[in-house]
């Protein structure tokens, strides 16, 4: 029996190396689209947005991404409809990266689903793995905001400019801090229906 694919090994959350061909050929592929893509004025959002559905899993409509943004191979980004990401944000979305509707993304955020091994023999191999990341409906992850391999950030929720998001976050609260930590509740009565 044939040992799996490293594509299908990373999309399975398995060790895999990056380095494979096909790997290295989706993140090509990826980089030429990133590079017409944040080369393009804003001026011309029927041609962002035909490259940014070339480029990611799914683009909800209203959906927009500020130059420059960088990720590895595009196809692992899901969004929703309404979706804002500001200046300079980087995705490293060898693991899915799902992103609900009416979300906000502050300048400089990076989401980082790829992780490395903790032994230095295994890290030394070339092997990584990958786990995915998931923000809900209506949360707002201010500017510089990290957010770690495997978190989940729920409903109207919100992060602090510069927290780094190293566990799941419930619905409706605000988290701040390295690492973030719950500072607030957010009632039904603070939140606007949309």
């Amino acid at each position: 029996m044939t040992e799996p694919r490293d594509k299908l090994k990373m999309l399975t959350g398995e060790l895999y190396r990056a380095s494979s061909a096909e790997l290295t050929l989706d993140r090509r592929r990826a980089q030429m689209l990133l590079a017409r893509y944040n080369a393009i004025s804003d001026g011309e959002p029927d041609l962002l947005l035909s490259l940014l559905r070339d480029l990611l899993g799914s683009v909800g409509e209203g959906t927009v991404i500020m130059p420059q943004f960088t990720c590895d191979y595009g196809y692992n980004i899901r969004l929703g409809r309404n979706v804002f990401i500001n200046y300079h944000c980087i995705f490293l979305d060898c693991a899915p990266i799902d992103i609900g509707h009416d979300v906000q993304i502050g300048p400089a955020v990076q989401l980082y689903t790829a992780q490395h091994p903790l032994e230095a023999d295994v890290r030394r191999s070339g092997l990584e793995s990958a786990r995915p990341i998931r923000i809900g409906n209506d949360v707002w992850i201010g500017g510089g905001a990290v957010v770690l391999p495997g978190v989940t950030i729920g409903d109207r929720s919100v992060v602090g400019a510069g927290s780094v998001v190293v566990h799941s976050v419930p619905a409706d609260c605000v988290v701040a801090g390295h690492p973030a930590r719950v500072v607030r509740a957010l009632s039904a009565t603070t939140q606007t229906t949309k």
